[in-house]
């Protein structure tokens, strides 16, 4: 009898060290990352608004991808430029990773500096202009009237409406008179007829500006620009809304230290172009560089 009660006994026994067991693997495996950490707390939500542009894309993705490493919860929102400064002025988007100064976003940074933050430069010495492949044997903006008929062409094919390049360009067709019809379409959409007119040795002109992968990817060249309508070069910064960085003081720090140059910040477009998986792409060049990536989040 003493037997089956202690037989018993031990099979409740390991019926609960069972299910212990089992709870205790379930909340292992939900607690995230192949890593082996637990859940991580939850530090709150940051919004971050970006455009549709290669390397804002990479860069808005790579900072997805550390501050949820950190416990935020982090949304992305692609709208184009004007909107974006727009959400951030208002409240409603916390981070947007581009600011071209002194030339390229001089307009919205007048209109809307009063309302947002401006953070560290994490880029220097950026350009802008028209380009073409090597292969055209033009080297001036000054000379488009004048090889229009030898070209072939009535377009130049830019990016999208709102975006300070495609304001830079219509003053660009002004100052230099230029007998061409400026296209507005999208980055995507521009790299296409890029590939396309490369692939078959056809003349094309096209709103370009770097860091941007194209130029590792194709030949292509800026055409002079004596009248220095596109400006000299910027830098790039981040911008914040008002008082996020009494809200999230750490994360401002981060990305105060965010440095990148054409090497790093290529290496990157270069990985997400091949993964088209942006994320995917961000998770891979973090790996390469830990030890400069270290020196953002200490």
């Amino acid at each position: 009898m003493r037997k089956n009660i202690l037989l018993a006994f031990l099979f409740l026994v390991s019926i609960f060290l069972l299910a212990s067991c089992g709870g205790n693997q379930q909340e292992n495996d939900a607690g995230g990352g192949g890593n082996g950490e637990t859940n991580k707390e939850n530090k709150g939500k940051v919004s971050i608004g970006l455009n549709n542009w290669a390397e804002n894309v990479a860069v808005s993705n790579l900072w997805k991808v550390l501050l949820e490493d950190k416990g935020y919860e982090v949304e992305l929102s692609s709208m184009e430029k004007a909107p974006v400064w727009t959400g951030i002025a208002q409240g409603d988007l916390d981070i947007a990773p581009e600011v071209w100064l002194p030339i390229t976003d001089e307009p919205l940074y007048e209109e809307y500096k009063d309302d947002i933050e401006l953070g560290e430069t994490w880029y220097e010495g950026t350009g802008l202009g028209l380009a073409v492949p090597e292969y055209m044997d033009i080297a001036s903006i000054e000379e488009l009237n004048d090889k229009k008929s030898e070209f072939k062409l009535e377009k130049i094919v830019g990016i999208d409406a709102g975006a300070s390049l495609m304001g830079l360009t219509r003053n660009a067709i002004d100052e230099y008179s230029l007998d061409y019809d400026l296209i507005e379409s999208s980055e995507t959409a521009m790299l296409s007829e890029l590939d396309k007119a490369y692939q078959n040795k056809e003349p094309i002109v096209v709103t370009m500006w770097n860091p941007h992968w194209a130029f590792s990817e194709y030949k292509i060249k800026y055409l002079e620009d004596p009248k220095k309508v596109y400006g000299e070069a910027d830098d790039i910064y981040f911008m914040t809304r008002k008082g996020f960085k009494d809200d999230f003081p750490e994360v401002v720090e981060w990305m105060n230290n965010w440095k990148m140059d054409d090497d790093s910040l290529g290496e990157l477009m270069a990985i997400g172009q091949e993964k088209e998986d942006p994320i995917a792409a961000a998770k891979e060049w973090i790996k390469k560089n830990q030890d400069l990536v270290n020196e953002w989040m200490k």
